[in-house]
């Protein structure tokens, strides 16, 4: 069987598996736990991971925050309503948007939002419904958001949150994300203050996602699909305890798929871990040899996803198709508000 068959990271998925709300409590989603090396699983609670961690673990995780980027609008010629998605500060202003109702917006189109605060002029058209946007507005863009925008919440996701900050990570720090790092949001400060009372370090890196969060795989041939590239910054205080955690074998433990792809795109390049701001494109699929991390916590993908090949490269794409199937069997919830599983051996 051809692994780079994009047919062999399906699974049949019921609508109801998944999860159309966060968890009442964080921590209390619940937790499959796959021992790669001897091939079980485990049923858990998300509280369970002190259970799983070990002094001198280093649990590193994505403080990136997700910013209100999801916008209505009226295009100013014809008062067509048009919706904007917010992907990439590209500076000077200038924004990379999904646009919604894409072929109405072309090169010098002009849409207003609620009581002018903010403008927008298209100056780039680009393929899959893109736009290269100049914003117009007066003060703190951020601001203006937190009273236009709403939340990105993925299409599968059908009503808007009562709280937004349930579409945030307790440690979401650095605006920048036009969608969650979802894996993290079963932490709680307390699991965190319990994890360090234990010797866990805890690292914070940043990802903001991007575009690729949104594009499903569309090729038969997997090494055909091309991945968008996201911005990610290393300090160097986390490249300086990261090296000595390896250096020292100590588990370097991902929290989440953005997460692994910044340390494995980082590590890959360098051959260490080193501190930088740069742009990666990383696509990890089976056959990938993982020189980064040791531990992943992840939530349940998509089928046919990118993320669901990181997680096979990982584990296996069999032992994790299997886990992925009784994940179905068992009722685990799916996809950003689901529940989760911890990876390792």
């Amino acid at each position: 069987m051809d692994q780079f068959d994009i047919e062999q990271y399906d699974f049949p998925l019921d609508e109801s598996l998944i999860a159309q709300e966060p968890s009442k409590i964080r921590d209390h989603s619940r937790m499959m736990v796959l021992n790669k090396t001897l091939k079980t699983i485990e049923h858990k609670h998300f509280y369970d991971i002190l259970d799983y961690l070990k002094p001198g673990d280093v649990l590193v995780r994505n403080n990136s925050k997700v910013i209100p980027a999801r916008l209505f609008g009226i295009k100013e010629e014809t008062n067509a309503h048009v919706e904007i998605l917010l992907l990439k500060d590209l500076g000077n202003h200038l924004f990379e948007c999904l646009v919604g109702n894409a072929k109405v917006v072309k090169v010098g189109t002009k849409i207003n939002f609620q009581s002018d605060l903010l403008s927008m002029t298209c100056k780039e058209v680009r393929d899959e419904g893109i736009r290269i946007m100049e914003l117009s507005y007066q003060g703190i863009l951020y601001e203006i958001l937190e009273k236009l925008g709403r939340m990105p919440l993925p299409p599968y996701i059908h009503s808007q949150l009562e709280d937004n900050d349930r579409y945030q990570t307790v440690y979401a720090k650095v605006l920048g994300s036009a969608a969650a790092p979802t894996a993290g949001f079963h932490f709680t400060e307390e699991i965190f203050a319990k994890a360090r009372e234990k010797g866990v370090e805890i690292i914070d890196i940043t990802l903001h996602i991007g575009l690729g969060t949104f594009r499903p795989v569309k090729v038969k041939n997997i090494l055909e699909h091309h991945m968008h590239s996201e911005e990610y910054e290393i300090s160097s205080l986390a490249a300086e305890r990261l090296n000595l955690a390896k250096k020292e074998n100590r588990r370097i433990i991902a929290i989440g798929t953005t997460s692994t792809r910044t340390l494995e795109a980082n590590y890959s390049k360098y051959g260490c871990f080193k501190a930088t701001k740069e742009a990666t494109d990383i696509f990890i699929y089976p056959g990938y040899q993982y020189k980064a991390i040791d531990c992943l916590i992840t939530n349940f993908h998509l089928p046919k996803s990118t993320l669901i090949m990181l997680v096979s490269a990982f584990a296996g794409k069999d032992f994790i198709m299997e886990a992925y199937n009784i994940a179905v069997k068992e009722r685990y919830h799916f996809f950003s508000f689901g529940d989760c599983m911890f990876i390792y051996g």
